[in-house]
């Protein structure tokens, strides 16, 4: 079978869904016996989201070979449950970065390099890149909206595919707004003509419509979308708001998303398999109403994206536990000494999690104490580690002028400091200590009962590291090292010994979790909150 590609653009406005609209049609095909790859192609000139703020484009999600990419990936794993590689996340910086690379070598032989073909054939190399493996369906979502400038270069590049690509190979998904007009109650389907005809007039028409809606639209303004945007009735799909996200793939499966697809891309239209799908929705539905309320504690949270996979990964586990898990973002800019316990009223389990800099930073450290003084479960991640470990020898074992040398390089015990292969490094972006390393986990711990084996893998984003020199002392005064690197040198998990749940990793694990394969750390966390 020839290798398939679908692309999907956005249009009207951002923030329709177009990552989760990839990613269920994702698992859609995957049900129906294919193989599926996703990939996210972002306009932006920065070489990858990981100098960016969370506060521009959400948080930083890393796969396993230590690509910093978009949050939407994230969505895709936890979606078609596969593990993503840089191939999957491209950038126009990226592509920049590479082109002038070449000319910069000669491999363009002295001819003026211009943005067609040369960027937008850089652009297709990078969507052929499945060709020779064992991938079926390639879906490639487009960052931005349709009209966008920095975009356009990646909209001519799909269009050229659909004419180097038989017809029967190249789907082209538009993702749209039928926005709902309150004063005159009408539904209004202009925008999405308006983006289909720029779209148009870039050379591609789209053959499938997604409309992202409100209200249930009326066989009207289905008729009037197909008419005016040259697409068949039974290619407009509805696509409501649904009360649980993972319930979308099912939703869009009975407005006949996938059959379309198939029939356009002339696939064998298999029975899909969704019953392991429909099986774990049908369980979240039923979760009663038993109620655990996590805090997450951090300095991003004006913006839910910032935490997105921190998010998802408590809501696995209270799927896991058949829980309603209420999440709370708190500022830790707002926490002092004087006011910890306020803020924490009511909480049942505490996330610290992973960041940068030092603002914030005083307020993780009074979370953190007060999590393990008052015996609240909690779960420090990355960063919230680091600090859990400046917490204990500053308060229990009262070492003097203690912190991370990430916040004062002159401390006179730095129980965090520098790795060693990060000093001499100046350039922030993809430098750090970048995905999935293996970890060993000790017998008779928490983290061994959590996990319940003694090998694990787990992605890591970070350039500081616990201080080998005060291991002794720590675990001396009970902060135990349960899991470290597999030559012992890296410590890569602590917990407290008399404690009912106090542990931190200084991998992220949530980059891992699945709706149908939460994180073990976070399942023990919420497990634990209902029955303290």
């Amino acid at each position: 079978m020839n290798t398939k590609y679908i692309f999907v653009t956005g249009g009207v406005v951002s923030g329709l869904g177009k990552g989760i609209t990839a990613a269920s049609l994702g698992r859609l095909l995957k049900n129906r016996g294919y193989k599926v790859t996703i990939q996210k192609f972002d306009p932006y000139i920065n070489v990858d989201p990981g100098t960016m703020n969370p506060y521009e484009h959400g948080e930083v999600f890393v796969t396993d070979d230590g690509a910093e990419t978009d949050l939407d990936l994230g969505h895709y794993e936890r979606f078609i449950d596969e593990n993503l590689t840089k191939n999957s996340s491209i950038t126009m910086g990226k592509i920049y970065s590479e082109v002038i690379e070449r000319e910069r070598r000669g491999d363009y032989l002295g001819k003026t390099v211009q943005v067609i073909p040369h960027v937008t054939d850089a652009i297709k190399e990078k969507i052929y890149s499945f060709e020779d493996t064992d991938t079926d369906i390639v879906i490639t979502e487009l960052g931005g909206t349709v009209g966008d400038i920095e975009g356009l270069s990646m909209i001519e590049a799909i269009r050229q595919v659909g004419l180097e690509k038989n017809a029967e190979d190249v789907l082209y998904i538009h993702v749209t707004l039928i926005p709902y007009i309150f004063g005159s109650k009408e539904i209004k389907s202009k925008p999405t003509q308006h983006s289909v005809k720029e779209l148009q007039s870039l050379g591609i028409t789209p053959d499938i419509l997604v409309c992202r809606t409100e209200t249930d639209m009326p066989e009207s303004i289905r008729e009037k979308l197909a008419l005016f945007c040259n697409v068949r009735k039974t290619s407009v799909i509805q696509n409501k708001t649904a009360e649980n996200l993972y319930a979308v793939p099912l939703m869009l499966e009975k407005e006949g998303l996938a059959r379309e697809v198939c029939n356009h891309l002339k696939l064998d239209s298999f029975v899909p398999d969704n019953e392991k799908w429909e099986k774990m929705i049908e369980q979240i539905k039923n979760i009663g109403n038993e109620k655990v309320k996590v805090a997450v504690v951090g300095k991003y949270t004006k913006l839910e994206d910032s935490y997105i996979s921190i998010i998802e990964s408590l809501r696995h586990a209270g799927f896991e536990n058949k829980v309603k898990v209420d999440i709370e973002l708190i500022c830790s800019e707002d926490i002092t000494r004087e006011n910890v316990a306020q803020k924490l009223k009511g909480i049942d389990a505490i996330v610290v999690p992973g960041g940068f800099g030092n603002r914030g930073i005083s307020g993780k450290l009074e979370t953190i104490r007060y999590a393990r003084e008052n015996k609240i479960p909690f779960l420090g991640i990355c960063l919230g580690m680091q600090m859990a470990v400046v917490e204990f020898a500053q308060n229990v074992l009262k070492l003097e002028n203690c912190n991370s040398s990430e916040f004062d390089e002159n401390a006179k015990n730095p129980v965090i400091h520098i790795m060693k292969e990060q000093k001499d490094i100046d350039k922030k972006g993809g430098t750090m200590r970048l995905g999935a390393y293996p970890c060993i986990i000790k017998d008779g711990t928490l983290a061994k009962a959590v996990y319940g084996k003694e090998n694990i893998s787990e992605r890591h984003r970070h350039r500081f590291e616990y201080n080998n020199e005060y291991k002794e002392t720590l675990e001396k005064a009970g902060l135990i090292c349960s899991g470290t690197s597999p030559d012992g040198k890296l410590v890569e998990i602590v917990e407290l010994k008399d404690h009912p749940y106090f542990i931190a990793s200084q991998f992220h694990p949530e980059l891992k979790s699945r709706p149908n394969n939460p994180a073990p750390l976070f399942v023990g966390l919420i497990k634990k909150a209902m029955h303290i």
